[in-house]
């Protein structure tokens, strides 16, 4: 099939499945390179739990739904969806890559490089596992070390180090089938705290350092960048979830009492509440009020918060790069909108903090839900799918319109009638009922209708 030239002021819907809500994002570049979003869904989502997909059924119900939300505030239906991926079975790994090239006197172009990431899609993986991505980091040509972007340079050994990331192939493959029953294709899969990275940090900032830290539902992703280049991921297998569970187990509540307690009072730092208000919790039936402590409360949160600063500091000693992120920690994702959780993270790690919000790609005029670091993944998402597609690694099939149902069955039964009528099988009663219901089939509509 031909595929159109892609025009940037095409439409592109990225897809972020999450564990705590599902959002779907349509929107394309402006004139002045600037994202203009033109349609927003964000519907709970039910189904996925540590981002994994864990039920089908309420996955595609709340994909559905957050697409639906969307196109009409778009104004058109969409076909096609641009992925994230996330979850505690993602891992990563280092490996290095040589090319020996025949010819001397040729410049190294793309497809030499080309040829070294298709080589690193070849590792032999655990079982269950495939490669999501290969990120190269830096090339060396001959015995000069260091090189960011070696195109045009000669040599004969063209050698690269590369960060791979895998996933499991039935992970992969259920979030594929979920959006495919919800009527999409699925253009690409993105890790999602890649997307994060897009959406919220500056080119400064991943050249001097910085550990971008995504606290989800279900799962803490975390990325580092030093020198402009992606140096580590990690998937820590619990959020802001764990928090609500915390609650209501330590405050004795329901699961839904302990999402709001945590939403609407709830602090990541006990120090900071100073007037210790009692928040009254409404009993089950017939039974008493209960009465919980702002202060006990942010001692719960924080206990739990604590935990996971443990984990992201463990995770960049073991990156290698402690001591060397000028650049600090950006914080992002729903967990980031508890209250003081900065200043938590500065005073548990000793250093820099700021919250990550997805503004600073997009076009005047956005809504103002979209300040919150909740979206940071799905502007991500449309970022990068913005960019595959501009770029030639994704390419929009033309649009191919489902037949109606008595269209294909009129087809069905011509194909049925000319293998019949070739093999010389079954009677004259057979085309015979075959051809009315054809003609049945191919009536007009009366024109009063």
């Amino acid at each position: 099939m031909d595929y159109p030239n892609f025009s940037s002021q095409d439409l592109v819907v990225a897809l972020d499945i999450g564990t705590t809500k599902v959002c779907a994002i349509a929107g394309r570049k402006n004139e002045h390179g600037r994202l203009e979003i033109l349609g927003v869904g964000k519907v709970e989502s039910e189904g996925v739990m540590r981002g994994v997909v864990s039920n089908i059924e309420k996955t595609v119900k709340a994909i559905s739904e957050a697409i639906a939300l969307a196109q009409r505030a778009a104004g058109t239906e969409f076909r096609v969806a641009h992925v994230g991926i996330a979850g505690q079975h993602i891992k990563s790994l280092q490996h290095r890559g040589l090319l020996t090239r025949d010819n001397i006197h040729t410049e190294i172009g793309q497809r030499d490089i080309d040829k070294l990431v298709n080589d690193m899609y070849k590792l032999v993986l655990p079982p269950g596992d495939k490669i999501l991505h290969v990120l190269p980091q830096e090339y060396t040509v001959d015995d000069e070390q260091g090189i960011v972007d070696p195109i045009g340079m000669s040599g004969v050994r063209l050698e690269a180090n590369f960060h791979i990331i895998t996933g499991q192939i039935t992970a992969t493959q259920n979030i594929v089938k979920c959006v495919e029953r919800a009527g999409l294709r699925v253009a690409s899969l993105m890790l999602e705290p890649i997307a994060s990275a897009a959406a919220v940090l500056s080119e400064e900032e991943k050249e001097a350092g910085v550990a971008l830290v995504d606290i989800g539902g279900g799962t803490t992703d975390i990325t580092i960048f030093k020198d402009g280049i992606i140096r580590h991921t990690a998937v820590i297998p619990f959020g802001g979830g764990v928090i609500t569970k915390d609650i209501k187990e330590g405050c004795n509540v329901m699961q839904n009492q302990a999402e709001k307690l945590k939403v609407k009072f709830g602090s990541a730092m006990s120090e900071e509440v100073y007037d210790n208000r009692i928040i009254t919790i409404p009993g089950l039936k017939g039974r008493e009020h209960k009465e919980i402590s702002e202060k006990n409360l942010a001692h719960i949160i924080q206990a739990r918060m604590e935990e996971v600063l443990d984990y992201v500091v463990w995770e960049i000693r073991r990156s290698g790069y402690e001591g060397k992120l000028i650049g600090g920690l950006v914080l992002t994702g729903g967990g980031a909108l508890m209250n003081h959780i900065e200043k938590l993270a500065e005073f548990h790690t000793g250093m820099t903090t700021r919250i990550g919000t997805p503004v600073e790609h997009l076009a005047h005029g956005y809504h103002e839900q979209l300040q919150s670091p909740v979206f940071s993944t799905v502007i991500g998402l449309l970022m990068k799918g913005i960019q595959d597609v501009e770029e030639g690694r994704v390419r929009y099939q033309e649009p191919v319109y489902q037949q109606s149902a008595a269209a294909q069955a009129v087809e069905e039964m011509e194909a049925a009638e000319m293998g019949a009528e070739n093999s010389n099988q079954g009677g004259g009663l057979f085309n015979k009922i075959f051809q009315k219901t054809k003609e049945w089939f191919q009536t007009e509509p009366d024109a009063e209708f």
